[in-house]
């Protein structure tokens, strides 16, 4: 791996050594379309959202009853509420980088700081659930206690304080913390691990911020030890926090599916900054082996519900995706890492599918409602939570202003808030190219050399993206975009600045040229709308196929049928191409029909011998053409049923793209 010489100053995640050097938010802005709209209403609506939410139930309160003796009383929440208020905190520091000093953010984050200061003890400890009368002691339940879990959290938003601003008070609590976590859980001390990762790749984060050697001792510590059955067993067995087998060894991620991504996101950071390749190779291997088997269509991860962890290889039944909101958050964090370390656009890939499908598909319109839970098929047209109360259920048929467990808002929150570093990096030969949007970029190359850019694309809407050069040494540099592993099987072209136009396969399209400011480079991506089939291991899917347009996966909703079909009623023809609606809001239009009811519905046994069937099969109301919209919008126009996998009006669907 090279050295990461030349820094950006806010970066959310920042190697000292990899394949690529990430550009932080300092260097890159996104300047219009989709993600801009997201990223303003985050701004604008979301955090105030949550941070209002947390005063109303009082997890922000527990802090001033820690301090003032009455939390045996007064505290709410669960064990790990706390870390929700750091992870506001978080977003509100990446989100204030890109405002002047002296920002709203910046007086919101120092009250929220005075009220958490107070709570913390003089040997650095700081958790509102333990340690203190009435409650059990510190680390007495290492495996649901989530006391290291919250230190993650504190450490991150402290980082993203330090690099959006510079160090300030909430730094200083977030490396007191980490000092208390190295004294009692280092070498010498207690012998275990946090039953949910997160403090690994906070601790490698705040060893790159102060050049601390002991914190990124500690997480290589955390890293190593997990997987030897220092954790209880519980009814999910052991590998639901990833204790049952050593990082090393491991061939797939199991278990709790945001542990698991967490621990491999910090188990890629210690590979990364002490060299060690052979880890490194042990989390991409889990990695390829985890989407290859277990990972759903829109980049969703976690198929049970019972444990919200991962099923076993093709267990991957759309009704019954879990898909948790926060385990996209975690798979864009690895696949991130992973780009970085490797350079392999395959890693920009996954991320790219999972924030739009995932991610995206969390928030409301307005940003004050969330998916905590992304089903691929709604049977039931769902409920409208209520507006004033926390909804007790993940599982909400409808988007929900808050929950018991509101771990999923702050994520997305903070995802947003640190976006734009995710769209573009740098090496020694030039800049690359992994996420579009309307965005501006400014960095230097090696020597000091400045390069400024602008990218201009209606993405993912269109396939043009547009990369115009402001500035650029006089000198020979690659500039470098990538084609997504989507394009396969359809042509992708790149324009250069001379007009020549060549077909280009997935992968990394480059041109590597001496370029002059006003060069355009121009890449013409094939987002028309394709049916998708599974793999037929996938037994919950046989028989259906789906519709992809670009990196947007497509469901069919009630809301779109006529009156009184629900979308169990669908029926299609993969014979017959699928295309753009003629509307400005990305639907598509399929061929297909919409069944009837089945006759003999009330047959009182659903199963029968082949030559004499349980029910007679739906009949078919004739010819439609059914309307297909963004699986990220469905539920935004009142309750409905929805589907992601449709069956066919024929018998054999087409087979999985290679």
């Amino acid at each position: 791996m090279r050295e990461n010489t030349a820094r950006s100053v806010v970066l959310p995640v920042a190697p000292t050594r990899g394949r690529l050097r990430p550009l932080g938010l300092d260097e890159v802005r996104i300047t219009g379309g989709f993600w801009a709209r997201r990223r303003e209403i985050n701004a604008t609506a979301t955090l105030g959202h949550c941070r209002d939410w947390m005063a109303r139930v009082g997890w922000i309160g527990n802090f001033r009853a820690a301090a003032e003796g009455r939390i045996e009383r007064d505290r709410r929440g669960r064990e790990f509420a706390d870390s929700d208020v750091y992870k506001l905190l978080e977003a509100m520091a990446w989100e204030a980088a890109g405002h002047g000093a002296d920002s709203a953010l910046d007086t919101q984050i120092a009250e929220l700081t005075e009220s958490i200061a107070p709570a913390q003890e003089p040997d650095g400890y700081l958790n509102t659930a333990f340690g203190r009368p009435g409650q059990q002691p510190r680390y007495s339940d290492l495996e649901w206690g989530h006391e290291l879990y919250c230190y993650g959290h504190l450490i991150q938003a402290g980082v993203a304080q330090a690099r959006a601003r510079g160090e300030g008070e909430l730094t200083k609590i977030a490396r007191r913390a980490a000092d208390h976590v190295c004294a009692t859980f280092g070498p010498d001390g207690i012998e275990g691990v946090c039953g949910h990762p997160e403090i690994e790749p906070a601790l490698v984060e705040l060893a790159r911020l102060t050049g601390e050697q002991r914190y990124l001792d500690q997480a290589a510590l955390f890293v190593d030890r997990r997987g030897h059955r220092t954790l209880a067993d519980t009814e999910f067995g052991r590998a639901y926090y990833q204790d049952d087998l050593p990082v090393r060894e491991a061939t797939v991620l199991r278990g709790h599916a945001v542990r698991a991504l967490y621990l491999a996101a910090g188990a890629v950071d210690v590979a990364v900054e002490t060299g060690d390749d052979a880890l490194l190779a042990a989390v991409v291997r889990q990695w390829e082996a985890t989407v290859a088997r277990r990972t759903y269509l829109t980049g969703g991860m976690g198929s049970h519900h019972r444990d919200e962890s991962f099923g076993d290889d093709f267990v991957l039944p759309p009704d019954r995706a879990y898909s948790e909101t926060c385990a996209g958050v975690a798979s864009v964090m690895l696949s991130w890492r992973l780009l970085l370390a490797t350079g392999e656009p395959r890693f920009a890939d996954l991320a790219e599918r999972t924030l739009f499908n995932v991610v995206a598909a969390s928030p409301s319109e307005d940003g004050r409602a969330f998916f905590y839970a992304n089903t691929l098929h709604r049977r039931r047209r769902g409920t409208v939570p209520a507006t004033d109360v926390d909804s007790p259920r993940a599982e909400s048929s409808l988007r929900a202003p808050w929950f018991a467990v509101s771990c999923c808002p702050t994520n997305v929150a903070r995802t947003l808030a640190q976006l734009p570093a995710y769209l573009a990096t740098a090496d020694d030969d030039g800049v690359q190219l992994h996420q579009y949007a309307d965005a501006e970029i400014a960095t230097s190359l090696a020597g000091g050399h400045g390069v400024a850019l602008r990218v201009r694309t209606d993405y993912p809407a269109g396939g043009a993206v547009t990369v115009r050069i402001d500035r650029s040494p006089d000198r020979p540099w690659t500039l470098s975009l990538r084609v997504p592993g989507w394009a396969r099987g359809a042509a992708a072209w790149l324009v250069e600045p001379d007009g020549t136009r060549r077909s280009v396969p997935v992968g990394t399209a480059t041109v590597a040229r001496r370029f002059r400011p006003g060069d355009e480079v121009r890449l013409e991506l094939p987002v028309a709308p394709r049916w998708i089939g599974a793999d037929p291991r996938i037994d919950a899917v046989r028989g259906t196929v789906a519709v992809q347009r670009g990196p947007l996966v497509y469901c069919a909703e009630s809301v779109d049928l006529p009156d009184g079909h629900e979308a169990d009623a669908v029926r299609v023809d993969p014979s017959a191409p699928p295309e753009d609606g003629p509307d400005a809001e990305g639907t598509v239009i399929v061929a297909g029909e919409l069944a009837g009811h089945a006759e003999n519905s009330d047959a009182p046994w659903p199963y029968a011998p082949l030559d004499r069937p349980a029910t007679s099969p739906p009949h078919a109301d004739g010819p439609a053409e059914i309307v297909l919209v963004p699986y990220r919008s469905w539920a935004s126009r009142g309750p409905s049923t929805m589907r992601v996998w449709l069956p066919t009006a024929e018998p054999d669907p087409p087979a999985a793209p290679s």
